[in-house]
């Protein structure tokens, strides 16, 4: 994966971070921000899986966040630290909230992306009671549904499609 992709993984990670916190306290701020940074940067590989990609992504831009915060309520009208958000990829962090809505299609993605690094994922693919109790909000599919529902059906064409040419 390009490490062009940085911005919008870090800009994703906290987006979900914020419309979702994690539990309080040190150690559940940083499992969920592990999890978050997993799903986002696994959604971030499949959608720009070229060099070239993350370069067309760099010139066009992702996009932002104002979809996204309007579907989930949220209001930054007076953030002062408001240009992260310019960095969003909506579809990103919706395949990001499907990966965190179900651990079985995280699998079936980090498979596709990365076959060989079996426990990069680990947080995301086989979360535990840790992972759960540190992002309740984060792991819970009825809360991330509406984020989730926007590009689900384009995350599973394109699982479907690569399985298949995999196979």
């Amino acid at each position: 994966m390009s490490a062009d992709l940085t911005p919008v993984i870090a800009a994703g990670s906290r987006w979900l971070l914020t419309a979702f916190p994690p539990s309080l306290g040190a150690f559940s701020q940083a499992v969920a921000e592990a999890q978050a940074r997993q799903a986002v940067t696994l959604a971030a590989a499949l959608r720009y899986p070229t060099p070239l990609d993350a370069e067309l992504l760099h010139l066009l831009g992702p996009g932002g966040s104002a979809r996204l915060d309007w579907l989930t309520g949220a209001d930054h009208g007076d953030d002062a630290d408001a240009g992260w958000r310019t960095w969003v990829d909506e579809t990103v962090v919706s395949w990001a909230a499907c990966l965190l809505a179900s651990p079985a299609l995280a699998f079936d993605a980090h498979r596709l992306v990365d076959p060989g690094q079996a426990g990069a994922f680990a947080r995301l693919t086989r979360p535990g009671d840790h992972e759960q109790d540190a992002a309740p909000l984060l792991r819970h599919p009825d809360l991330l549904e509406p984020v989730a529902a926007l590009h689900r059906a384009l995350l599973l064409d394109l699982l479907d499609n690569q399985s298949a040419a995999l196979g």
